[in-house]
């Protein structure tokens, strides 16, 4: 069992950055490649990006890359969202994951648990 916890969310204006974190439990967290992903209101869960067990391979997604960036510290069981140049269309709830197995995916029904979701809203 891994229970995540997201945190960093806010209300920042369009240009601004912000950093998610997801802290996670249990000892086996270097062992679940995670991933990041967004819901606006009424549409489905949208891929944001992911991260190897091993931090190796990243994914983005073409409405992010370039702009932001997923890393995690294995030591401190936490992967982190770096979100910066920020738009009105970035306003979501953010979810982290978790996905055993060394790669990620893009399908947000690979992952195995969940965060319970951190606000991001960017004024314009």
């Amino acid at each position: 069992q891994v229970q995540l916890v997201e945190s960093g969310g806010g209300l920042v204006q369009a240009g601004g950055s912000l950093r998610l974190s997801c802290a996670a439990s249990g000892r086996t967290f270097s062992s679940y490649a995670m991933g990041w992903f967004r819901r606006i209101p009424g549409k489905e869960r949208e891929f944001v990006a992911t991260i190897s067990a091993s931090s190796g391979t990243t994914s983005y997604a073409d409405a992010v890359k370039g702009r932001f960036t997923i890393s995690r510290d294995n030591a401190k069981n936490t992967v982190y969202l770096q979100m910066n140049s920020l738009k009105p269309e970035d306003t979501a709830v953010y979810y982290c994951a978790a996905k055993k197995g060394v790669l990620g995916s893009y399908d947000y029904t690979r992952y195995d648990y969940w965060g319970q979701g951190t606000q991001v809203t960017i004024s314009s």
